[in-house]
């Protein structure tokens, strides 16, 4: 089975741009851990996730000052930069092995440096609990 057979297609991202309340809203609103970052030509250049967002709070003395950090902090600012990707045909397993490996929780999926999906350890957990694996 190929990552292209387990992947999702409807990818919702924010650019670097983005605040971290807004960041944290499509978050939320999308019921996802982690988003692509993208600039102006839709090319991947980071993921932000609630880890990043979480991380970035604990700097955070007080409630004014939590307030300050999502209004005023961009996803740019806290985002990890060069996620790790994979392309589409490659085969479900290597992205099991690539997700275990590398202690991340999603793969971006790229075809000739577009961001086409997505595939996760739910995907991937998904598709074999209901046998397609």
């Amino acid at each position: 089975m190929k990552v292209a057979d387990v992947m999702r297609t409807e990818v919702i991202t924010v650019s670097a741009d983005t605040t971290l309340a807004d960041a944290m809203v499509t978050l939320a609103d999308a019921h996802v851990s982690g988003l692509p970052v993208v600039d102006a030509q839709g090319r991947l250049v980071g993921v932000v996730s609630t880890t990043d967002v979480l991380t970035a709070l604990t700097e955070a003395a007080g409630p004014d000052d939590r307030e300050r950090i999502f209004q005023q902090t961009v996803v740019r600012e806290v985002m990890t930069p060069r996620p790790q990707t994979i392309e589409p045909d490659a085969d479900v397993l290597d992205a099991a092995r690539r997700l275990l490996y590398l202690e991340v929780r999603r793969l971006f999926v790229e075809l000739d440096s577009k961001l086409v999906g997505v595939v996760s350890q739910t995907d991937i957990v998904g598709a074999l609990a209901v046998g397609r694996l």
